[in-house]
């Protein structure tokens, strides 16, 4: 029904957010990244201006309304509740204790750990959002960069193909083009590094560039 509500924050506080806009006061629950993204300074006189984009859950109990600093936390948010067995307030854990970025790198990595740190969320939750969405954020990535540049790299082995592959694509996720994923990549041994070291390693060369 909405996509996005801009207007006048008018209450901010861990969980919820209150937009004032055209005299309607749009209550919505958020996740702490959304909270930690909002402005830092709230004049009482002046409130500032916001949008946050939206999903409405309609229940048997009621009608919520779930506001997102992004457009790719909210797709992050949609995923999650398409698992099997994981509510909006388990998603809306998870956004609150990783990005949508670390979200997707932990799935496309099969961090399982990582993501059962969520306050509600177990192991076989965790593995079981892993199972489901891992092949679509690959898939929604994966796509070859028609504009990437021609890179000085060895071709992998049958061995390495794969972590490789695995590394290029969590990368992709995180907004890295396929070009860039690569080069960060040429001068890590992937035969002899693991997955979630070789992302690491390439993430600490991309931040500097």
């Amino acid at each position: 029904m909405f996509y996005y509500i801009s207007g006048k924050l008018a209450l901010l506080e861990p969980g919820v957010a209150v937009l004032d806009a055209g005299g309607v006061g749009y209550r919505m629950t958020i996740s702490q990244t959304t909270y930690e993204a909002m402005p830092a300074s709230r004049s009482v006189k002046e409130p500032p201006t916001v949008k946050l984009f939206t999903y409405m859950a309609v229940r048997e109990d009621g009608i919520e309304l779930f506001g997102f600093a992004s457009e790719t936390e909210l797709s992050s948010f949609k995923l999650l509740i398409s698992v099997s067995g994981v509510g909006p307030k388990a998603a809306m854990s998870i956004l609150s204790f990783l990005t949508p970025e670390k979200f997707a790198l932990a799935v496309c990595t099969d961090d399982k750990k990582t993501i059962s740190k969520a306050s509600g969320i177990g192991p076989k939750t965790a593995a079981r959002i892993i199972l489901e969405l891992k092949d679509k954020l690959m898939k929604e990535h994966s796509a070859d960069d028609t504009g990437a540049l021609s890179l000085p790299i060895a071709a992998p082995t049958s061995a390495s193909r794969s972590t490789l592959t695995d590394a290029t694509d969590a990368l992709m996720v995180l907004g890295y083009s396929k070009a860039e994923a690569l080069a960060a990549m040429k001068d890590i041994d992937t035969e002899k590094t693991e997955l979630e070291e070789i992302i690491r390693l390439s993430l600490k060369k991309l931040m500097k560039y």
